[in-house]
């Protein structure tokens, strides 16, 4: 929004802060940026310089020389890396102002619902020193659920099982508030570390992080085909015992068994969190079904793996990487309504 006292824009922003990608959300604009969590730090005679951010830096991972190390700044939906995630957040702010004299904005981030109080300080202090000038937080499920047109604000339960990049967030809502929460740290990242040591394991071929997520999003499943080998897919590798570039045709059934563990442990997590709801609310989840959102619940058969376990009615919903993003933005909009969901590191 522009100010004509001030000549200078003011725009809030709302910021899903993940560990596989960053997406922000502008007031009354929408979501205005969405690029991968990674920047690329270049040494020269001792110094370090930011060389590259989001997309750019992500397509350096596995390629770069000795000089440039490639950084992904959060690990398991947290700040492992301080000064890193503080220069990302920089970048990805004035990215989104392109440049424009601007005053300081307020900004909402995300935050998974297990993070402790000094990683949520992390992020706290990070945004404020990237140029915020009030900082909130949110707990990913609660966005989860906004974005995914859930109604967190009425007195009936509402379960939602976010599965991101560095971990799965599982939360029973209700009134405006987390009932229960169980953070996982299991998604996308560990289901290629799955793919990664599967391929080392039974076939002697180490592959990269990048070839590992093309093959998960190719023909990644929860569960094996139930006739035959399923869709076929071929991955390119070093050969551990004659250490020679080589290729392997995988099929589907291959990457489910790679996959059985992370996925295992996030029905686990499911399980546990219907075990701690009230029978209140767990008889409104019964109605209204388990509501699945981020990048992990497009992955093939998610859904009928914890229908099957549950007996309960699975949705993925509508934009299912964007709800975490959407629902922040919506809280964003929406203040003065949606206040009540909103959390201070301090």
């Amino acid at each position: 929004m522009f100010s004509k006292l001030t000549g200078l824009w003011s725009t809030d922003m709302a910021i899903d802060l993940g560990t596989a990608n960053t997406l922000v959300y502008v007031k009354n604009q929408g979501i205005v940026l969405n690029e991968p969590s990674v920047v690329a730090i270049l040494n020269s005679d001792g110094k370090n310089k930011v060389l590259a951010v989001g997309l750019e830096a992500k397509e350096m991972l596995g390629r770069s020389p000795g000089n440039i190390e490639v950084i992904r700044p959060l690990r398991d939906g947290v700040i492992a890396d301080f000064e890193v995630a503080e220069e990302m957040i920089k970048h990805f702010i004035q990215k989104v102002h392109n440049r424009r004299a601007f005053t300081s904005p307020i900004i909402v981030i995300c935050v998974p619902s297990g993070s402790t109080g000094v990683e949520r300080r992390a992020i706290h202090e990070s945004a404020e020193r990237a140029g915020a000038r009030k900082v909130y937080l949110i707990e990913e499920p609660m966005a989860a659920a906004i974005g995914a047109g859930l109604p967190v604000t009425e007195p009936s339960g509402s379960m939602i099982v976010d599965i991101g990049g560095g971990t799965t967030e599982v939360a029973v809502l209700s009134l405006g508030g987390i009932v229960y929460a169980e953070s996982a740290r299991v998604g996308g990242d560990k289901m290629d570390e799955a793919i990664i040591a599967y391929m080392r394991r039974h076939h002697n071929l180490l592959i990269g992080t990048m070839s590992a997520e093309r093959l998960k999003k190719s023909i990644g499943s929860a569960f094996s085909p139930e006739d035959g080998d399923g869709e076929k897919y071929t991955v390119k590798g070093r050969d551990l015992v004659n250490g020679v570039p080589k290729e392997l045709i995988l099929s589907q059934r291959n990457v489910a068994e790679a996959l059985a563990e992370p996925i295992g442990t996030i029905i686990e997590s499911v399980k546990r969190a219907l075990e701690n709801t009230a029978p209140e609310l767990a008889a409104d989840i019964v109605d209204r079904g388990i509501i699945l959102t981020g990048g992990g619940a497009l992955l093939s058969g998610m859904d009928i793996v914890l229908r099957k376990a549950t007996g309960l009615p699975v949705t993925v919903a509508d934009d299912t990487l964007l709800s975490v993003a959407l629902g922040t933005g919506k809280v964003l909009d929406e203040m003065k309504n949606l206040k009540s969901v909103l959390r201070t590191a301090y």
